[in-house]
């Protein structure tokens, strides 16, 4: 299932970025908005973000955003870092 969001014409004019950054841009904000709220997963949220782990990372550390790191983050970590 895809979602569409209907902006205002108003309010993407006010937006102050180059027309083909607003899109990427929304997705980042409303993925860092979701993730810090707990709503989406790190994954997931990068998924929405359209970034990898460490860009991702990296851009919660700008913003000042803790990373949610539990027992199932940890797992997967390990189970992705024993794979050759």
């Amino acid at each position: 299932m895809d979602v569409q969001i209907s902006i205002p014409d108003s309010v993407v004019q006010a937006i102050r970025l180059p027309e083909q950054r607003i899109e990427q841009e929304l997705r980042r904000e409303l993925a860092i908005a979701l993730y810090t709220q707990d709503i989406l997963s790190f994954g997931k949220a990068r998924e929405l973000a359209e970034m990898d782990k460490y860009e991702f990372g990296q851009l919660l550390s700008t913003r000042g955003v803790s990373r949610h790191y539990g027992f199932a983050e940890l797992e997967d970590d390990l189970h992705y870092a024993r794979r050759e």
